[in-house]
Parts: structure tokens; C-alpha cells; sequence
């Protein structure tokens, strides 16, 4: 709320000249904005007595604008990152595969690994599983393991999460 919308007796104005702030009654206050050429704008009503700024309304709608922008950026978005390995995966595959997985891990990005079986190769549920447990213990150092190996369909997958 700003200028004559506020309907309260008394309200404290805090700002950023010393000698304008303290208790006024509403009145005052809101002459104390005009002689500034500025806005009284309402910061805190649960306060008591309520606290109005005397500021220029439309920079402090862009500077809100601003800090809620600049907190958006800042907070975490998560990244999953995917790999995937067969129940018959070779050494060498195995190898360029954890590689990648490092280099995710390092990033900060979460790690989705899973054993695809197709057709009759989930008669090797327990080969994918070890696979998967060689993977986490592997990425010991980089990474902790969110959920263990469980098959679900035809993926057993495995969530690993990077350390801080």
C-alpha cells in the first residue's frame, strides 16, 4: 500500500535520512513524503506501530523485482544425469562409462545409473546388480549412494548424488 491508501493513526517511518525517522501520526507522515517528492509506502502492517519507507515507489517495486530475481538465480536447480549399461557391459565400455560419470559428479549434477535388460538378458538380474554396486564403489570418492540397486520393470536403477 502506498500514499493515502494507508489507514492507520500512527505508523513508524524508517528511511534513509536519521532525521525523518521515529513515530508520526499518519498525516505528517505522508507530508513528510510530499516535501520529499517521494511515496509512503507500507513495509511491515503487523509491526506496531505499522513501518512506512519514504521512497520513490517505482525504484522500489524495480529493486524487489531486482532481489527476487537475483534469489531465483541462486537457488539450486538439481541436474539428473543419465547412464545407462547393459547386463553384459564389457570392461572397456565399463571404463569410458565411469569416466563420464566423474566428470558428472564433479559438475554437481545428480547420477541416474541403470542397467537396461532386454528380452531374456533379465535372467542376469544378479550380473546388473553387481555391475551397478562396482559403479558406486567406484565413485566412492565423488559421490554417495542415494538408493541402492532395485530392479524396476526392466531397469535396475541406482541414484548416486555428488558430495559436497
Amino acid at each position: 500500500m502506498i500514499n493515502e491508501k494507508i489507514r492507520f493513526p500512527q505508523v513508524r517511518v524508517v528511511g534513509d535520512n536519521p532525521d525523518d525517522n521515529g513515530v508520526f501520526p499518519i498525516e505528517k507522515a505522508r507530508a513528510m513524503a510530499k516535501d520529499a517528492e517521494m511515496d509512503l509506502v507500507l513495509i511491515a502492517d503487523k509491526a506496531d506501530p505499522p513501518v512506512v519507507k519514504i521512497v520513490d515507489y517505482k525504484k522500489f517495486l524495480y529493486d524487489q523485482k531486482k532481489k527476487q530475481k537475483e534469489i531465483a538465480q541462486k537457488a539450486q536447480k538439481t541436474v539428473v544425469k543419465e547412464i545407462r549399461f547393459g547386463p553384459n557391459t564389457d570392461d572397456h565400455d565399463y571404463d569410458f562409462k565411469r569416466k563420464h560419470a566423474e566428470g558428472f559428479l564433479k559438475e554437481g549434477a545428480k547420477l541416474k545409473a541403470y542397467v537396461f535388460f532386454k528380452g531374456r538378458s533379465i535372467v542376469f538380474k544378479d550380473k546388473g546388480e553387481i555391475l551397478l554396486l562396482r559403479l558406486a564403489q567406484d565413485l566412492e570418492d565423488l559421490g554417495k549412494v542415494e538408493s541402492m540397486p532395485k530392479l524396476e520393470g526392466k531397469r535396475m536403477i541406482m541414484m548416486i548424488a555428488p558430495k559436497k
